[in-house]
Parts: C-alpha cells; structure tokens; sequence
C-alpha cells in the first residue's frame, strides 16, 4: 500500500484559496482600470529607457560641442541640443535614471519607516502610541519645502563626506531629506489601519496562542493593512519627483554635471523667449510620470477596495 500524502488542514486551503482569490480579483480590476494602464505603460517607458541609457543615449550625457549649441532639432540630435551644445535626448535619459532611483529609494526607506512607527505605536497603545503619534502630528504641520531646503543644504557642509563621496553625496542627500520629511502619510494611514484590526476575532485568537506581539504584526496586522500601504507609496512615488525636481531646480538637490530632470530646468529660464523647448522637455518628463503614478495610484485603490467595482 502506498503512503497517502500529508492532510492538510481544511481551514488553510480555504485561506490559501481566498489569500490567491483575492489577489486575483485585485488584479483583473486593476486591469479594466484603463487610465491605471495608461499610468503603468508611461512608467514602464520612462523606467525603460532610462535603465537602458547607457545603451540607447547617442552620445555621454556630459559631452559638449560648443559649435551646436541650441541646435535644432535633427536626425543626429533628436530633440536637439542645450546652451552647451549637449544632446537633450541624452540628457533626458541620464536624468530619468537619478530623478527615478531617488523616487524610488525614497518611496521604499520612507514606506517602511511610515510602517514601522505606524505599526508600533498602533499596536503598543499608551505612552508609546501617544509619544509617537504626537511626534507624527508635529511632523505634518511643519512646512516641507522650506525644511526640505533648508535640511538639503545643512547636509552639504560636511565638506569631508563631499570629498568621499563625491557626485553620490547630492543624490544621498535628497533621499535622506525625503525620507525625513515623508513617512508620516504611511504612518496616519497604518495606524489607523491597525487600531481597527488589533482587536478582530483573528487577532485574539493568534494571541490566545501565544503570538509574541511582532509575530502578530508582521504576519496579521501590516499583511491585512497592505492595500492603504501600497497606495499611499504610489502617491508618495510622485511626490518624491516633484521634490526632487524643485530641490534641483533651486540649487539644493542633484549637482550637475550630473543631470536629473530638475536640475535641467535651473538655467533654462535665461533661455526661455530663445529656445523654449529646453523647460518643456524635462517638464514634461515629470509631469508625465508624475500623472501616470497617480493613476496607478487610483486603480490600485479601485481594485484593492472590495466595496468599489469597477
């Protein structure tokens, strides 16, 4: 006789079949969300040509020809050339690849540091919750670009740390200063998330079993609270961009020579009534990647959210 295969118990098929069911069923909304698909192939472009910049750019993003500057558009500078005879297309794509890993850094430490005071305080209750949730709420009514610049510009007279580190040291610097001054939208959002979990049947049953407080939180809690999670990241995604940008832009973010698309924007604004199409170029750069995360971000919340249909 052959030995039967190990019983598995009923209770953990059914939650296997609702865990992949439901996933499932977020993703076919997620699919008929046209203006999330929209918002996922932009992203997708962006994020492609910038990863493969060092084999699709024509030329090195620092390369310059005084001879053509401002050139016009043509077959060997697509999109033209900038006051330094620099190729824009270029540019372009160098700039997404640091513009885009600041993002997505930021958007990763911030998250998780959002998660885990969120999901401290919520859980600890008392003077842990209040320490930390009043700690949050001052947070929020500070005023973020001023501190941004202001805390983006502190960390760039450790003249030591510029000589170790170099070009690294600007992009370091933002995505420490984003980190700072954005984790506190994930926190709100988990917090509340928990406080209304914490005390489900499921919980007091894990507890009655003797799940120690960070087991039920990182296998019960933060798993059940994932949907606010993932889209208050995209939103942040975007907002990290626009942060950066305006760092850039104003001369307290990534230095040149290496380019981002804010710091394309610094000395345009000379050359506006000339050439134009220097701002619109990396403007709209980020102004389409800043709308096509918006849009993932409201199809994620469609198809993470049972109570709408789509």
């Amino acid at each position: 006789m052959t030995a039967s295969a190990p019983a598995i118990p009923i209770d953990q098929v059914f939650l296997q079949e609702e865990s992949v069911s439901q996933w499932r069923m977020a993703w076919r909304r997620l699919r008929r969300h046209h203006l999330a698909m929209v918002g996922a192939v932009v992203l997708l472009f962006f994020t492609s040509i910038s990863i493969l910049a060092p084999v699709l750019a024509p030329y090195e993003f620092d390369a310059i020809d005084l001879y053509k500057m401002f050139g016009a558009p043509s077959a060997e500078h697509l999109l033209g050339t900038d006051s330094l005879g620099r190729d824009i297309v270029t540019r372009l794509m160098y700039a997404g690849q640091v513009s885009l890993t600041i993002a997505l850094i930021g958007t990763v430490l911030s998250t998780v540091v959002g998660v885990i005071i969120g999901a401290v305080a919520g859980y600890a209750g008392g003077w842990v919750d209040t320490l930390l949730m009043r700690f949050t709420d001052v947070m929020l009514t500070l005023p973020v670009l001023p501190l941004l610049l202001i805390a983006s510009q502190s960390l760039r007279q450790f003249v030591a740390l510029q000589e170790m580190f170099g070009q690294l040291l600007s992009v370091a610097v933002i995505i420490i200063v984003v980190v700072a001054f954005g984790w506190m939208r994930v926190t709100r959002l988990l917090y509340g998330s928990i406080l209304s979990l914490k005390n489900s049947e499921f919980i007091e049953a894990a507890r009655a079993l003797g799940a120690s407080p960070w087991r039920m939180i990182l296998t019960h809690l933060i798993p059940n609270s994932l949907a606010p999670i993932i889209v208050a990241a995209t939103l942040d995604f975007g907002a990290i961009v626009v942060y950066e940008a305006t760092l850039s832009f104003l001369g307290f973010g990534v230095t040149p020579p290496t380019p981002s698309w804010g710091n394309m924007l610094t000395d345009v604004q000379r050359f506006m009534i000339r050439d134009p199409l220097l701002a619109i170029y990396p403007g709209m750069c980020i102004f389409l990647t800043c709308l096509g995360i918006n849009f993932i971000g409201d199809g994620l919340r469609d198809a993470l959210d049972p109570r709408l249909k789509i």
